[in-house]
C-alpha cells in the first residue's frame, strides 16, 4: 500500500467529471487501499479518486463514526433532506476553510469493493463528507460553493 500524491487546487484533473467505474478488479481494490492510506496519512476524513489523479467515480470516507472506512464506487445520492451549514476543508485546498451549506440528511447508493450494491442513510458529518467527496466526482471543489472562505485552522 502507498501514500499517493494529492492533487492541489488548480490541477486540471480536479475540474473533470469522472467516468463510472466499469470493472471492479484487483487494480481498483489496490487504488481504494492506497486512497485510504493516503487519506489517513494526511489526517483526512475523505478522499475522491480525482484527488489522486484518477478520473473515476470512487471515494473513500472515514469520519471516525460507527461506519468506519466506507468505500463508495459509482455513488449516487438518491435523497436529500433539510439544510445545514458548517465549515469544510479539503486535502486538495490546504489551509483554506469555508462555510458550505449542504443537505442535512442524504441517502446514497453505491457499489462496494466486491461489486455488491449498498446504501447508506447519513446525517451530520458523514452526510457532509459524502456530499463533499461526491462533488469531487463532478469536478467541483468546496471553494466553488462556499459562502465565505478563511485561512488557518478550522473554526
Amino acid at each position: 500500500m502507498a501514500i499517493l500524491d494529492i492533487k492541489k487546487a488548480g490541477a486540471p484533473v480536479l475540474k473533470e467529471v469522472c467516468a463510472p467505474v466499469e470493472r471492479i478488479d484487483k487494480k481498483l481494490r489496490r487504488l481504494l487501499d492506497d486512497m485510504a492510506d493516503t487519506m489517513y496519512g494526511n489526517d483526512g476524513v475523505g478522499l475522491a479518486a480525482p484527488q489522486v489523479g484518477q478520473v473515476i467515480r470512487a471515494v473513500v470516507i472515514d469520519c471516525q463514526e460507527e461506519h468506519g472506512l466506507i468505500e463508495l464506487i459509482n455513488p449516487v445520492i438518491t435523497y436529500r433532506e433539510g439544510t445545514a451549514e458548517d465549515t469544510e476543508g479539503c486535502l486538495s485546498v490546504p489551509d483554506l476553510y469555508g462555510e458550505v451549506e449542504r443537505a442535512a440528511k442524504v441517502k446514497v447508493e453505491f457499489l462496494n469493493r466486491r461489486g455488491k450494491k449498498q446504501h447508506i442513510t447519513a446525517e451530520g458529518l458523514l452526510a457532509r463528507c459524502i456530499q463533499h467527496e461526491l462533488d469531487h466526482l463532478e469536478g467541483q471543489l468546496f471553494i466553488d460553493i462556499a459562502k465565505s472562505l478563511h485561512r488557518g485552522k478550522k473554526e
